[in-house]
């Protein structure tokens, strides 16, 4: 796969919820958070960079030759270029793949170095109405918290049936805790980490309430149980960081 050197687009900085609401509007990818979004992630979620670059090195031990690779709820394709500079098997294809037309549109504008380049394709659709075939490498970074629970099982059995044997799926989530204890502290550490980052304690409290119900966590072991039950075997973590965690599942080879 050849590698190309990608222009940097700048960013807004986010300050969507800086200024105090009478009302908290449910939280939506749209063009607001699409311009804002790099800075917003990489404030949110400790790790995300961590997770996109080595989760892309990750990966390329899991390419096979002439086989796709999906990056499903791509936003505005990190995960993507990430895959694109790690993978170095031939005849690679590598989908990105959001339902948000403001992402997509964003994300094509990310990749637009790449844009006379077949081996990348950018696709507005809901990932739970996708075909998943021939697949080596699938990812999912923050994906599976947005999808409704009740389509999750299929979601991952689709995955499953569509990765050839020794193919992988990296899922990277939010998760729960079952020790309430723990998962408060868990939590109340992510919030300092977000002060840290700059975001106020308005700005906190106003997108946990806006994304209450959006984003829908489970705990890792309804992870590891969903993925071992289609028949993903090993599965185990590769990064933690405070509530935030990657996990890798490998289809067996017969």
């Amino acid at each position: 796969m050849q590698r190309k050197v990608l222009k940097v687009i700048k960013n807004s900085r986010d300050k969507l919820f800086a200024d105090a609401r009478e009302k908290i509007e449910k939280f939506e990818f749209d063009e607001n958070v699409a311009s804002v979004f790099p800075d917003m992630i990489g404030r949110s979620v400790p790790g995300y960079k961590t997770i996109v670059e080595y989760g892309g090195q990750l990966a390329a031990h899991f390419a096979q030759s002439n086989s796709n690779c999906y990056d499903l709820g791509c936003s505005l394709g990190a995960t993507t270029k990430a895959l694109h500079h790690s993978i170095s098997e031939r005849g690679v294809r590598i989908f990105a793949i959001d339902n948000s037309s403001a992402m997509i549109e964003r994300c094509k504008e990310e990749l637009k170095a790449y844009s006379e380049d077949d081996t990348i394709i950018i696709k507005q659709s809901d990932i739970c109405d996708i075909n998943i075939e021939n697949a080596s490498v699938v990812i999912m970074n923050f994906t599976l918290q947005f999808v409704l629970p009740q389509r999750r099982d299929g979601l991952i059995a689709k995955i499953f049936n569509g990765l050839n044997e020794g193919g992988c799926l990296i899922i990277s989530e939010k998760v729960l805790f079952n020790s309430p204890g723990l998962n408060d502290l868990m939590v109340k550490l992510h919030h300092q980490f977000k002060r840290v980052q700059g975001y106020s304690d308005l700005e906190v409290s106003q997108k946990r309430e806006a994304i209450e119900n959006v984003l829908i966590p489970e705990s890792l072991e309804k992870h590891f149980a969903r993925l071992r039950e289609v028949g993903f075997q090993p599965v185990t973590t590769w990064f933690q960081s405070f509530n935030f965690y990657s996990i890798l599942a490998i289809k067996p080879k017969k």
